[in-house]
């Protein structure tokens, strides 16, 4: 009774973006990241060869999709003190700490330092989203609102 007096007729709840394709794009885009930053920090390195190595990509890609979109604010929230107190420089080290979690997940990706996998993270991050720029905007999400109706 108190929401239905606080909202009123034809009033727009939220909206729900998602688009496959837009998912799909940035998997790829995150796979791709991943390779260069493999080729390029020593301390990190996919042990599998031809399509063994590919399919290890585009599985650690979407294991460190998973962890920073589940896990990492959880554990922002839990250190946000520490994050506090060291000027946001433990971020930088709980990344580093993810990216670890992720080769620790993955059979075939391993991560042999821990310096490797700050550094490892830092351009991960900075690479996709370079690339993500060049996807341009979200406006080919499809919107769908939500009403209250009497």
């Amino acid at each position: 009774m108190l929401i239905k007096n606080w909202l009123k007729k034809d009033q727009v709840l939220g909206y729900y973006r998602f688009n496959f394709r837009i998912l799909i794009i940035k998997w790829i885009i995150n796979t791709i990241a991943l390779f260069v930053v493999v080729k390029t920090v020593k301390g990190l390195e996919i042990v599998n060869t031809g399509i063994e190595g590919f399919i290890t990509l585009i599985i650690t890609a979407a294991v460190i999709g998973i962890i920073n979109t589940f896990l990492k604010p959880i554990l922002m929230f839990i250190t946000l003190p520490l994050s506090i107190f060291t000027f946001g420089i433990f971020t930088v080290i709980l990344n580093g700490l993810l990216f670890a979690l992720a080769g620790f997940i993955v059979p075939g990706f391993e991560v042999t330092s821990f310096l490797g996998s700050i550094i490892g993270s830092l351009l991960f991050s900075l690479i996709s989203f370079l690339c993500s720029i060049f996807l341009g905007s979200n406006k080919s999400y499809t919107k769908v609102k939500y009403r209250i109706i009497e």
